[in-house]
């Protein structure tokens, strides 16, 4: 391992001095992770936790996980690491925390930095793999220490301050930002919900009435408090309506009185059959008067 940068006069630096104070230099990389460390600098420091990382990622490799890929983002006021697609800031390290950088010379992929955390104030070794870029990246960000420095004396340490409390501002708004997603997605898991709800239960007054159990015949049972008319079959048409039941003649099924051989008038009959149904007539009157 070798520490990166110093703050000589005659450093050329690789990159311009707005491009670091106004902008950011971003770089592609490999994350193998974080771990906690003792100490804030040092090479032995660093080395062990670069052998604990590669380590445990060669486990996960055995296991088909594949190494994250990040976009480093450089500039006088920190070291952002983000998902390279959606942009998502996974952490933020501000400047004044980072302790030591250092590039591995054994292992020229490599490049780590030490960075103490702003809420639990432990020191963090984040440990990277570029294979191209890993000693310009650590040397990009020596240059932005350097470059941050100066303007600590020329501003007398009010700069600092400054940039410590536009760090806290922004670190206030990831905070919310992380909140307002969880809480939209709360919202859309109770708009979902609720769909269901309404989907699966049908309005009030929307239900079909059951239509009443037939026989084996399909016919509706009679029941005599019941209203045939309102009652329709099977079939959607309404039954014959019930004749009333009075008290006057009553006739057969096709319509013609029933036949009362002793309740016929005298012209119905001719006059031999009409003396016979007299005759059977008297002698029904004679049975029921001696009885």
């Amino acid at each position: 391992m070798n520490r990166a940068f110093s703050r000589k006069k005659d450093k050329t630096w690789m990159h311009t001095p707005e491009a670091l104070s106004k902008h950011f230099i971003p770089y592609n990389a490999k994350f193998l992770g974080s771990t906690e460390v003792e100490q804030p600098k040092g090479t032995e420091v660093v080395r062990d936790a670069v052998r604990k990382l590669k380590f445990a990622r060669h486990i996960k490799k055995s296991e088909g996980q594949k190494i994250p890929k990040v976009e480093l983002q450089i500039s006088i006021y920190g070291v952002k690491i983000l998902e390279p697609k959606t942009k998502e800031v996974q952490h933020n390290c501000q400047l004044h925390r980072i302790s030591f950088c250092a590039d591995d010379k054994t292992d020229k992929r490599i490049f780590t930095f030490i960075c103490k955390d702003s809420e639990s104030n432990k020191h963090l070794c984040y440990v990277f793999d570029s294979e191209k870029c890993a000693e310009e990246i650590t040397l990009t960000i020596g240059q932005a220490f350097d470059l941050a420095y100066r303007k600590f004396l020329e501003s007398g340490g009010k700069d600092v301050e400054t940039r410590k409390q536009i760090a806290g501002l922004q670190k206030r708004i990831q905070d919310l930002e992380t909140e307002n997603m969880e809480l939209k997605n709360k919202v859309q898991d109770l708009e979902n919900q609720l769909r269901i709800t309404q989907v699966s239960t049908p309005p009030v007054g929307s239900m079909t009435p059951k239509s009443p159990s037939t026989d084996i015949f399909d016919m509706i049972p009679f029941s005599p408090t019941s209203h045939q008319s309102s009652i329709p079959t099977r079939n959607g048409t309404q039954p014959p309506p019930v004749p009333s039941r009075s008290s006057e003649i009553k006739r057969d099924l096709f319509g013609a009185e029933p036949f009362d051989p002793f309740n016929c008038g005298a012209a119905d009959f001719p006059p031999d059959i009409q003396s016979k149904l007299d005759e059977m007539q008297r002698q029904r009157w004679r049975g029921s008067k001696w009885d």
